[in-house]
Parts: C-alpha cells; sequence; structure tokens
C-alpha cells in the first residue's frame, strides 16, 4: 500500500497538510494534489512497494533537466524512498504556441550536452530499472544498456517471441551502421511521450517523470511521435529550425531512424505490459534494418 500524501507531505515538508485529492499520476505512481496549512498546493506522488531509489532518480532527472534553464520543469520539494514531492502546475490546454516553445526548449536542452552517454545515477523507465553505466558511443550505450537488456527482460517475462528477439538482436549488432553520422551525447529527458507533458495554464509545456540521461537526441524526438503528442508537427519544425538556428541541423535520414529509436520504449513497454508490444517492437526492429 502507498504511504499517504498528506503523511509523505507532512514528513518530508514538515507543514501540515489541510486537504489532499487524488489526481493522475501516470501508469506506475500514484498522483495526489495537497493543500498545506499556508495555502500552496503540492504534487505528491507515491506508489505501493516503490523500489529503491526510484524517486531520487526522478528528483534528480528534473533537477538535471531543470538547471540548464531551457525546458520548464516542476520545482523539486523533496523527496524519499517513498515518494517525491514537486510544486504544484496548475494544468492547462495544449497549444500550438505553447507546442512551438516546447520545440524550441528542447533543442536546446538537446543541445546543452552531458558528459557521457549515460548518467551518473541508477535510472528508471516507469518501474523499469536502466542501467546508466557510461559507453563511448552511442550504438554502444544503446546496444548494451538499453536493446539487449531490455529485450532479454521482455523476452523471460513472456512479452516478447523468439522471433522478435532475433531481430532486436540483429539491430543491436548493426547499430554502428544503422545509428547515422555521430553525435555527442545529448540531454535527454528519456521517456518523453504525451502522459510526460504537462500543458500548464500559464500557457506553457512542462515536462516530468524524466528517464533522464545522456544520450542521442532523435530518442526523445521518436518518443514524441511513438504515441502522438498535441501540435507534434509544429513542435518538430521550431525544434529543427532553433537547431539549425544554433549551428547543430538534425542530421539527414533522421525520420528514417525513427523506428530504431522507438525500438527502446517498445521493449520497455512489452516487459512491462506485454500485449502486442512486442510484435510491435519486432517490427520496429525490421522497420530500422530495412532502412539501413
Amino acid at each position: 500500500m502507498s504511504v499517504s500524501p498528506a503523511a509523505l507531505t507532512e514528513r518530508l515538508l514538515g507543514l501540515q497538510a489541510t486537504d489532499w485529492r487524488p489526481v493522475g499520476g501516470g501508469c506506475i505512481g500514484d498522483g495526489a494534489r495537497v493543500t498545506l496549512d499556508d495555502g500552496r498546493r503540492v504534487f505528491v506522488k507515491t506508489m505501493p512497494d516503490p523500489p529503491d531509489g526510484i524517486f531520487a532518480a526522478e528528483a534528480r532527472g528534473l533537477r538535471w533537466l531543470g538547471e540548464t534553464d531551457t525546458v520548464a520543469v516542476p520545482a523539486v520539494l523533496a523527496a524519499d524512498r517513498e515518494g517525491i514531492v514537486l510544486d504544484w502546475v496548475e494544468p492547462g490546454r495544449p497549444s500550438i504556441e505553447a507546442a512551438r516553445r516546447l520545440g524550441r526548449e528542447l533543442a536546446a536542452l538537446h543541445l546543452t550536452g552531458a558528459r557521457a552517454y549515460g548518467a551518473p545515477w541508477s535510472g528508471w523507465i516507469g518501474s523499469t530499472a536502466m542501467d546508466n553505466g557510461p559507453a563511448s558511443s552511442w550504438p554502444e550505450f544503446y546496444a548494451e544498456r538499453r536493446l539487449l537488456p531490455t529485450a532479454a527482460l521482455a523476452r523471460d517475462r513472456g512479452g516478447l517471441d523468439a522471433s522478435d528477439l532475433r531481430a532486436v538482436e540483429q539491430v543491436a549488432a548493426s547499430l554502428a551502421d544503422l545509428a547515422g553520422p555521430a553525435e555527442p551525447p545529448a540531454r535527454l529527458h528519456g521517456d518523453l511521450w504525451d502522459g510526460n507533458l504537462h500543458w500548464s495554464a500559464d500557457g506553457r509545456c512542462r515536462v516530468i517523470d524524466p528517464a533522464a540521461h545522456g544520450g542521442h537526441r532523435e530518442t526523445d524526438l521518436a518518443m514524441l511521435a511513438l504515441f502522438g503528442a498535441p501540435h507534434l508537427d509544429a513542435l518538430l519544425r521550431a525544434y529543427a529550425e532553433e537547431s539549425s538556428d544554433r549551428g547543430r541541423p538534425l542530421a539527414d535520414g533522421w525520420h528514417d531512424r525513427v523506428p530504431l529509436h522507438q525500438l527502446w520504449p517498445l521493449l520497455v513497454h512489452a516487459a512491462l505490459f506485454g500485449g502486442g508490444y512486442g510484435a510491435r517492437a519486432g517490427g520496429a526492429a525490421r522497420a530500422a534494418l530495412r532502412r539501413s
């Protein structure tokens, strides 16, 4: 059972909670809006029997993204093993202006860069652990830290059949040819699907629930396209314009590499949820191989 949001908030912030109510917290966690005795509202996320380090990783990821002064993130007020407390940001509706701004901000975030592929903390995507150990190149990182271990997990859980596993293994073995031009590590959100875009009442979009790490910037763009996002075409145009203005345009053929970058999140879904995600992962792997 999750800890009470009010009790967690009182313990971490040292302030009394006068009211709380559940709100959407994503596919894995339980979210709540808590009102404090000083009138402020905060967002609290908990989960039943959370894995060690999952909320610490979320806090570090949000701070790592926020320190760049590019994308907007909610401020981290406190976190421990049982949950995380963030500033409450009043939700709003997505607008084309906010999407364009987010596109420019994402380009700036990515070009801020990272020291290495990976991160100096253990990572999580949903309730699945990520190996953030450093690698000398993105193909090595993507194969050894992402594709192969997650494919093995999905297979062991019955979410990936032998044929689809072989296709993923072929991609991992061919990444030097599939990855396109070499790029330095980008600072990534890492789990940038529509559910992790918080469209706010102030007209700006905040990014939440990161699986932050140093990686390839095309990964965040492919994740946005995987399940769709409001005004995505406008967002991507603004991203491309900002990248070009900063002297780092997207490499030719990046559209063709979308299935390659969608492969890992599909494997994560196959491991977590099963269903048809294993077949979709196999399809993405074969599409990536055909485009080589």
